[in-house]
């Protein structure tokens, strides 16, 4: 498992939240056991893109930041589901916010987004 080799700065909100944000796909998980999507693999379905093992990782880690909570059943086959604590439901509304954003500046973004993406390729084909 990674091991942080630099002791991260926390002198203020936005690097508190950076801190437990971080990660492409903790704000999506937080999202997803929001609406109602409780079980690894619901969640696995609904973030493709991610193998099984980051988001465990990711679910481990917004749970030691006590965003979430992990219940396991004691029935064979083994049953886990993840809910938002207190805390992680007041996340909710600024997950929200950004959301809103992105879709108010969808356009630009993804243009901007794929036009540093196409600089990257450019600049290593170099």
């Amino acid at each position: 498992m990674y091991e942080r080799k630099i002791i991260p700065n926390l002198n203020c909100g936005l690097d508190l939240i950076g801190e437990v944000l971080y990660g492409k796909w903790k704000i999506r998980l937080l999202w997803f056991i929001n609406q109602g999507h409780k079980r690894p693999s619901e969640l696995q379905r609904k973030i493709p893109d991610a193998s099984r093992r980051v988001l465990n990782i990711q679910l481990k880690e917004l749970e030691n930041h006590e965003l979430v909570t992990k219940k396991i059943y004691a029935v064979v086959p083994p049953k886990v589901e993840y809910s938002l604590t207190e805390f992680g439901e007041s996340l909710i509304p600024v997950v929200g916010a950004l959301g809103q954003w992105g879709d108010q500046h969808e356009e630009r973004l993804r243009t901007l987004i794929l036009k540093s993406i196409q600089r990257s390729f450019d600049t290593d084909d170099n």
